[in-house]
């Protein structure tokens, strides 16, 4: 009798203490109800509870959790059925409206996902909805914001994981995705076909650029040597008419000093004359003026004559 006395005492004192003494996990948070009614929450740590006055109603997890929709069938603008998958991101910032607010949040989340989605897709064509998951996320995360606020759920991100529209349709998209890229491919060719053109008479029209850059340098440099050698040549026509002209001016000082006088020279002009004359295919036509000089030769060979004799 002692020994199950001692039992029975010890069984008593330790579900004394798991009723009295709780231990939550971080992260982690229960809400106590004192005599049905919601007394506080449990925080992470040590707790101490009255037993069978305080009970846990139920225990959150403040993590971000995540909900998987099931993937769901709907219509779109065009009458087309698509199949979209989806998975929401949540987490519990209100231990208390979770608990009382909706008897089961995550259910709740699911269901406004779907009706909501339904919503959004049908204002959307086939090709809006393959190209607008972000959107589509968007709206859904939008509306379950708005709704979730009373529950103490907070929606952290809403993401479209997969549309898949009827096989048929599918056939259709690939069928068309390589026409397209069939398209792309000639577009491209025809592309470089025409740089490649474009390229070459570039290349062309520079090369006779420069070719008649080139000819149009040594038709200068040609001409800028023909000055040139003109322009020397010049000056040495005047270096030589210089050299001659004073030569003869030399030579008429010379005679000038020598002390001969006009008549003189004249005479020996004429003597030159006679002597041109003497050839037999030459003639010589003496001016009217010149007769009455010629009638003054004989004086003037006297004179030249005397002067001779005298020198």
């Amino acid at each position: 009798m002692e020994w199950a006395i001692i039992v029975v005492v010890l069984l008593v004192v330790v579900v004394f203490i798991s009723l009295t003494v709780k231990v939550v996990p971080q992260q982690r948070v229960g809400v106590v109800e004192r005599l049905g009614k919601f007394h506080r929450l449990l925080t992470p740590g040590l707790n101490i509870l009255i037993p069978v006055i305080d009970q846990v109603r139920v225990n959150h997890d403040l993590r971000i959790q995540q909900a998987n929709v099931p993937p769901q069938t709907v219509i779109t603008k065009d009458n087309v059925q698509v199949q979209i998958d989806t998975i929401i991101f949540y987490q519990v910032v209100g231990p208390e409206q979770a608990t009382y607010g909706i008897s089961d949040y995550v259910y709740g989340v699911r269901n406004i996902s779907t009706a909501t989605m339904r919503q959004i897709i049908g204002k959307l064509e086939l090709d809006e909805t393959l190209s607008g998951r972000e959107k589509i996320s968007t709206e859904i995360r939008v509306a379950l914001d708005e709704a979730t606020e009373k529950w103490g759920v907070r929606i952290e991100r809403v993401e479209v994981i997969d549309i898949k529209p009827p096989l048929d349709i599918q056939e259709s998209m690939d069928k068309q995705m390589k026409a397209e890229r069939s398209k792309r491919a000639i577009v491209l060719e025809a592309e470089a076909a025409k740089q490649d053109m474009i390229l070459r008479a570039e290349g062309d029209k520079q090369s006779k650029i420069l070719k008649a850059e080139g000819d149009k340098e040594a038709r200068i440099r040609e001409a800028e040597g023909l000055r040139q050698a003109q322009e020397l040549e010049a000056l040495g026509e005047a270096a030589a008419i210089r050299s001659v002209a004073e030569a003869e001016k030399a030579r008429i000082e010379f005679l000038a000093s020598a002390g001969l006088n006009e008549q003189i020279l004249a005479y020996r002009s004429f003597e030159a004359l006679g002597d041109i004359a003497k050839g037999p295919a030459n003639k010589v036509f003496i001016p009217s003026n010149a007769i009455e000089t010629l009638g003054s030769l004989g004086a003037i060979g006297e004179i030249f004559k005397a002067s001779k004799e005298t020198k």
